[in-house]
């Protein structure tokens, strides 16, 4: 009878959504999980004006997703990455550039105090011996800074390294589940779960690098990097490696088949593209800056003590030593080495001292922010590095935000909503239900139609 088999075959659809629900609910935290559903497709009627129909059929499991959100959510990812990198870093030498005991302005100018401190006595033991201490504290003030910067650049270097493994394991298995999709979607099969954790691992090497993807007839994804290298192309995967060049800088290659791609550190986006921006245009000019000004100061202040005169009448020699941008006293230095007096000049002259003084209202060119005057270089330094850091965290709460935005409005399409899975779970149980009760009629008027013919 077409009653029994319309009503079966609604008991079965309503099976199949419940299942679907059921399934919501027990992924309900699930990260990444995307919400699946049933699409009821009517059979139509047979031959003769007097079918109704044949019942309902699952036309299809339904997964449900939007490709454009989740791209968003992917490009958010890498936007974020990019600027979550270097904010560690740009804040610790915020700290330790601009503490009033720890900055080189307070070494320079503890050194220069001292100066001005022997000018009322430039015989003075005890006032030349200051003059050294200040000096030795003022190179301890520049070699713990570029120690700080120096580590910075090994933690950088460092923590891309340790990228390129997880990196490249995304990758394989991105590849490894692309191939086993093609082959599930080709047999049928239900490739809702392998699609989830595909998307994850996406997500995940989304924020180490910018990406490109693009969905393929099969099922599988292809991906590439924003600048063009393929990064996945159906069950083949590319591998990263960074190493450290000659010179001290680290060279990024992919490997891909047979080909061998050069990358660009700052241009692959993500963390790995935000750790290369730091070092590049901030560390880098920084380190270079701070070495500028020590190298320049020590010069000029050994060039001026050098042109002078000891108490003993012997010419000047170099108080400070400058090696590999670390600062140190000469070896051997003592306060009657210290030139203070002009050349010819009698004890107690102090003109070379005043000479020796002026160098620190004169110029010097450092790599970050150019000619400035030596009294200044170190405040405009800490200036320049405090805007820095005040745009990248302005860029990366901006980043937070969007990212934060893409990911609602993925949930808001592919999330569970327990509520809406209960309102299915009541609504195909009562479908159950009343299919289960036209089967118990279809029954009854059989037995009706039996009885008659007995």
């Amino acid at each position: 009878m077409s009653i029994i088999s319309n009503a079966l075959s609604g008991s079965i659809a309503a099976q199949a959504a419940l299942g679907a629900a059921s399934q919501n609910i027990a992924n309900l935290q699930t990260p990444g999980y995307t919400r699946q559903g049933v699409l009821l497709t009517s059979l139509g009627a047979g031959a003769g004006v007097r079918s109704a129909g044949n019942g309902v059929e699952v036309g299809a499991l339904m997964r449900f997703s939007d490709a454009y959100k989740s791209q968003q959510m992917w490009r958010t990812a890498s936007d974020q990455g990019f600027r979550s990198q270097a904010q560690p870093y740009l804040t610790q030498l915020e700290r330790v550039m601009g503490d009033e005991k720890s900055s080189i302005s307070n070494g320079i100018d503890g050194f220069f105090t001292a100066l001005n401190a022997a000018a009322v006595d430039p015989t003075s033991t005890p006032l030349r011996q200051q003059i050294i201490t200040s000096a030795d504290a003022m190179a301890q003030h520049f070699n713990s800074i570029n120690n700080v910067m120096r580590n910075q650049v090994l933690s950088v270097h460092q923590q891309r390294a340790a990228m390129m493994p997880q990196a490249n394991t995304a990758l394989q298995n991105i590849a490894s589940l692309n191939e086993r999709i093609s082959t599930a979607n080709a047999a049928g099969t239900n490739v809702s779960a392998l699609i989830d954790a595909r998307d994850q691992q996406i997500d995940g090497l989304a924020a180490q690098m910018a990406i490109e993807v693009n969905t393929q007839p099969d099922g599988a994804i292809n991906i590439s990097l924003k600048s063009g290298q393929p990064l996945v192309i159906g069950s083949m995967a590319g591998n990263m490696t960074s190493t450290q060049s000659a010179s001290g800088a680290q060279v990024m290659k992919l490997q891909f088949a047979n080909s061998t791609f050069t990358l660009d550190n700052v241009a692959v986006g993500g963390q790995i593209g935000g750790l290369g921006e730091f070092e590049n245009n901030t560390l880098q000019p920084l380190q270079n800056s701070l070495q500028d000004l020590a190298k320049g100061l020590t010069d000029k202040l050994n060039a001026q003590l050098a042109a002078g005169q000891t108490m003993a009448g012997t010419a000047g020699k170099p108080l400070f030593v400058y090696a590999d941008g670390n600062v140190s006293i000469s070896k051997d230095f003592v306060a009657a080495d210290l030139a203070l007096a002009k050349a010819g000049g009698a004890a107690g002259d102090s003109t070379n001292l005043q000479m020796l003084i002026d160098i620190k209202n004169q110029p010097i060119t450092v790599d970050w922010v150019g000619s400035v005057l030596i009294s200044d270089a170190d405040t405009q330094l800490v200036g320049k590095l405090g805007i820095a850091s005040q745009q990248n965290q302005a860029l990366l709460a901006t980043a937070d935000t969007v990212r934060t935005q893409a990911i609602n409005d993925w949930k808001s399409t592919s999330a569970v909503n327990k509520d809406e899975e209960a309102m299915n779970l009541v609504e195909f149980q009562n479908m159950y239900q009343a299919n289960m009760k036209v089967i118990s009629v279809a029954n009854a008027l059989f037995e009706a139609t039996l009885a008659m013919m007995n």
